[in-house]
């Protein structure tokens, strides 16, 4: 069983899923509304905030050319320039520290995804506890070395890349200093369609790596988080937003208050769910066992009577014997008279 510990929670198997709400560029470039966000999140009982640390110059260059254009009729971005995009997503640097205070006065852990060296530089200098490369970054391992060689936690979206590309980057953590790595099963589509989710991937993930593995995921609901702490991950990431139709850059396929509050009960529920291999009654089924069937007289009975199937019955409540002795008891004589209603003992006989 792998673990590992960031600021004050703990990631593993033995610990309840560590969920993270992704505030993104959902702030619409306000710090207030920035801040209920997080506000919210605290009381959807969420363990982390996870923001993105880049400008638009840090992520690409200011090109009309075409391939620098979203040409993506299923992209809710299409049309825009990639730099007007990340100019309109991004969370200033200068409010990084007033969010991850608030989390931190709010019992939640503040980290973000850097996207370049300088990001992971000025993170370094608020002392974040943990890093995130996104999917898109996956293939980025200077980026993978810089932030693994802060020695901190380091969680790696797993979206659009090959066994091949995600050894490379494990190699690449590793061999930098990241003693503690949990890769999340991710599918880069926005949203996402549970069908390509193939969460199935989780546990062999695990095995592979011989890491924590977790979800990033983009679909709509409850389903695929849940089934996934079944398959054994150990994280949760979804986009949070105040509402889908307040225009957040990620909106339309983020999780609302209420949806996330769902989202951290019934995860948490699955994973209690999940125990041991158990047979036989549990603590809570020890009082339903009367309420088995079992063999009761169903006629008064004299000394000497036989036992006859007008006169035993197999019912509930469960305080005779059991059913299976039914065809054995057939023919017997009672010693003693009997009363209807009463549970068959061998002692009868």
């Amino acid at each position: 069983m792998y673990e590992c510990k960031i600021a004050n929670r703990y990631v593993g198997k033995g610990h309840q899923p560590f969920i993270i709400a992704e505030m993104s560029g959902n702030h619409n470039q306000s710090l207030d509304h920035a801040l209920t966000i997080v506000e919210a999140a605290a009381r959807a009982g969420v363990d982390a905030i996870k923001l993105q640390t880049y400008t638009a110059d840090t992520m690409t260059i200011n090109m009309n050319k075409e391939e620098f254009f979203i040409n993506d009729s299923n992209s809710l971005w299409q049309g825009q320039t990639l730099y007007d995009l990340y100019k309109k997503a991004y969370t200033p640097w200068e409010w990084h520290e007033t969010i991850f205070s608030k989390c931190e006065q709010l019992g939640m852990v503040g980290f973000s995804s850097p996207f370049d060296v300088t990001a992971v530089d000025f993170l370094e200098a608020l002392n974040v506890p943990a890093y995130k490369i996104a999917s898109f970054e996956n293939v980025d391992i200077p980026l993978i070395r810089k932030v693994a060689a802060t020695g901190k936690p380091v969680f790696i979206s797993t979206g659009m890349a090959t066994v091949a590309v995600l050894d490379e980057a494990v190699q690449a953590a590793r061999s930098a200093g990241c003693n503690n790595l949990i890769l999340l099963k991710c599918t880069s589509s926005y949203p996402a369609s549970e069908i390509y989710s193939n969460i199935a991937t989780i546990p062999h993930l695990a095995d592979l790596f011989n890491c924590e593995v977790g979800l990033s995921d983009h679909t709509m609901g409850l389903g695929v988080p849940i089934a996934s702490v079944a398959l054994g991950a150990t994280v949760i990431e979804k986009h949070f937003t105040m509402s889908r139709t307040d225009d957040g850059i990620d909106s339309p396929f983020s999780m609302e208050p209420d949806e996330m509050k769902m989202l951290v009960t019934e995860v948490r529920k699955a994973w209690r769910s999940i125990g041991k291999v158990s047979y036989g009654p549990t603590e809570g089924e020890v009082s339903s066992l009367q309420h088995r069937r079992s063999i009761y007289i169903t006629e008064d009975l004299n000394a000497g009577e036989m036992i006859t199937e007008k006169n035993i019955r197999i019912i509930r409540p469960g305080n005779g014997l059991e059913p299976k002795y039914y065809d054995i008891l057939l023919g017997k004589r009672v010693k003693e008279s009997v009363k209807k209603g009463t549970p068959v003992t061998w002692k009868m006989f």
